[in-house]
């Protein structure tokens, strides 16, 4: 026993004792072993933060999240949205070029709501004062879940007929439908009335709204939302000139210094700017602002598209698109008010006379009219039957030259149409019955997802008074007297014109 401790002292002795020289030891070693392990860790932490950091991105990024989950989705498919605005014809002139620029850059349009009068305004493009394109775009979205909540929604192609067009020359989709998908809301909503401001469901559309109007910008391969308004641009297509050149209207020195404002517009080729080979796209979504046009002083405010003999296609849905007539139900409505409603040849005066700049024109509108049925008295027989369509109620005609017509049984015979009338309201239901808008186009990947309803038990009838007054006019065979100025009736010369009576 002692033997062994006295080794085991002998042994610890020896080597406490004794120094080996280890080259591991050595400072220069420690120095790179201690500089390659804080390398290695800075690596590995920046790789995981990178990683990490991309993940957590894709994770809670509300937008890159929805994109993906839409692009998964549509399969493919790549969408134009555009802001329509102010009344129903302006909407309506919105609408054709909002087929057009879905033709030339092979997108499927998404027909928006009619919306409601001036409810959304751009402003004055002449004045280069307007809202902005994601101003616009937001203030469609919120009218649009509007319309839906109160149950008064009503799609461009309820009312106006585009089987023409679709799907022979474009794809579109319902904006409701587009709504429902691009939100990921797997419920139909286009009866939900429980819309309320704190619902998750109106938050979610808030958000959807937002995002699709660029308020936080483009987003990779999903968004682009087009910046360029008329007071900057005008849309070009294959017409020859170079790109990017100076248009012809300018804001003048005057208006510049007024409004402190640098605008420049220039024309820029539309399929050059945002098709093939574009950065906008490989997007799945191109969000326009507002596509009115119309001339002034010799320019296009926005658009100068209007023939493109180098491409035939465009060239073709130009024509087909440059008159969209109502759908069938109010074209039968109108030539029906004519033929047993009216019961003989008869005059058809648009006059309008509260709204906007016409309010001071009254007496020029009435001049119009008058020298027309002077020389309708001095070539036929009498009582001349008149169809009035007009915004001055019957309360506000007294002093007017209306009033005198009224008055005047012997010579005249004049003819109102009213919303609660039978024949309106049947006309509406059958609209709201046949859902042209829900059933417009045909997607392939769309056939699996649950199909909307077409009825709501709480859902408003359409107002379409204005559409079958405009059809009525359209069958005046003793001619027609509209007010200077009006879209509407540009809408209906444009209707007598195609002679829509005939043929509906």
């Amino acid at each position: 026993m002692n033997s062994i401790l006295n080794f085991h002292k002998r042994t610890t002795k020896s080597w406490t004792k004794k120094k080996t020289s280890v080259p591991y030891r050595s400072p220069l070693f420690v120095l790179l072993v201690s500089v390659f392990t804080v390398f290695f860790f800075l690596v590995l932490f920046t790789s995981y933060s990178k990683t990490s950091n991309s993940l957590l991105h894709k994770t809670i990024n509300p937008q890159i999240t929805q994109c993906s989950r839409f692009q998964a989705l549509s399969g493919g498919e790549k969408f134009l949205w555009y802001a329509p605005h102010s009344g129903f014809s302006n909407q309506l002139s919105e609408f054709k070029n909002g087929i057009l620029m879905a033709g030339i850059l092979n997108r499927t349009l998404i027909v928006p709501p009619i919306l409601d009068h001036h409810a959304v305004a751009l402003g004055s493009c002449p004045k280069f004062r307007v809202s902005g394109p994601q101003e616009i775009r937001f203030s469609v979205w919120d009218h649009a879940i509007e319309l839906i909540k109160t149950g008064r929604y009503v799609s461009m192609v309820d009312i106006i007929d585009t089987s023409s067009l679709v799907p022979s020359s474009i794809q579109t989709i319902d904006f409701r439908i587009f709504a429902s998908l691009w939100c990921g809301w797997n419920k139909d909503f286009t009866c939900i009335n429980d819309l309320n401001a704190r619902s998750s469901l109106s938050e979610s559309l808030m958000q959807c709204g937002s995002i699709i109007s660029g308020v936080n910008g483009n987003i990779d391969k999903c968004l682009y939302a087009v910046d360029e308004d008329c007071r900057t641009t005008v849309w070009t297509y294959k017409n020859g000139e170079e790109d990017g050149v100076l248009d012809p209207f300018q804001p003048d020195e005057q208006l510049k210094k007024k409004k402190n404002i640098s605008y420049v517009r220039r024309h820029r080729d539309v399929s050059k700017t945002l098709g093939p080979g574009s950065e906008s796209e490989s997007a799945t979504i191109l969000a326009f602002g507002s596509l009115f046009s119309a001339s002034y002083k010799g320019s296009e405010l926005y658009i100068d598209i209007h023939e493109v003999q180098t491409d035939q296609r465009i060239q073709s849905l130009i024509g087909k698109s440059k008159f969209l007539p109502f759908v069938p139900e109010i074209l039968i409505a109108g030539k029906k008010y004519a033929l047993e409603t009216i019961k003989a040849p008869f005059l058809c005066a648009q006059l309008r006379l509260l709204d906007g700049q016409f309010k001071n024109h009254r007496t020029a509108t009435f001049l119009g009219l008058k020298q027309k049925l002077e020389s309708l008295k001095r070539t036929g027989h009498q009582p001349i039957h008149i169809f009035v369509m007009t915004d001055l109620p019957r309360g506000n005609w007294t002093g007017s030259y209306l009033s005198d017509l009224a008055s005047d049984s012997d010579h005249f015979k004049l003819h109102f149409l009213r919303g609660e009338e039978d024949l309106v309201i049947q006309t509406a239901k059958k609209i709201a019955a046949a859902g042209h808008g829900l059933r417009l186009g045909h997607i392939p990947w769309i056939n699996g997802v649950s199909k909307m309803k077409m009825h709501c038990p709480y859902q408003r009838l359409p107002d379409i008074l204005l559409y079958i007054e405009e059809s009525v006019c359209a069958c005046a065979s003793l001619g027609f007297v509209g007010t200077a100025g009006s879209t509407i009736a540009e809408s209906i010369e444009l209707m007598r014109k195609s002679d829509v009576c005939r043929t509906s």
